[in-house]
């Protein structure tokens, strides 16, 4: 019969949940960088390009009574396609250097 800790470290081995884990700190590390990224170089230069005075994060489209704040938006629109990008080209190398093996 096996032992608790010898089913445990399996389980850790089958699921591969170090990798899991390793992962997921390096896409926290990662998003961290990608926001940092357009908030502080592709943001501020998009500035004069949203027709904003002040900062990036006022940009405001007034339609009537309706005020529309499109300058968070966008900033994490862009933030959604660079880690997308990344996503799929992590990807299409893992499963490229899985198809030569």
């Amino acid at each position: 019969m096996k032992t608790f800790a010898k089913e445990f470290a399996q389980f850790l081995k089958e699921y591969k949940v170090i990798s899991l884990a390793i992962a997921f700190v390096m896409g926290t590390a990662a998003t961290g960088l990608v926001n940092s990224l357009v908030n502080d170089i592709f943001m501020p230069m998009l500035g004069p390009v949203l027709s904003v005075s002040g900062s990036w994060r006022g940009a405001v489209l007034n339609i009537g009574a309706i005020h529309i704040t499109y300058g968070s938006f966008i900033a994490q629109l862009i933030n959604f396609i660079i880690i997308a990008i990344v996503i799929f080209v992590t990807v299409r190398i893992f499963f490229k250097d899985k198809e030569t093996k």
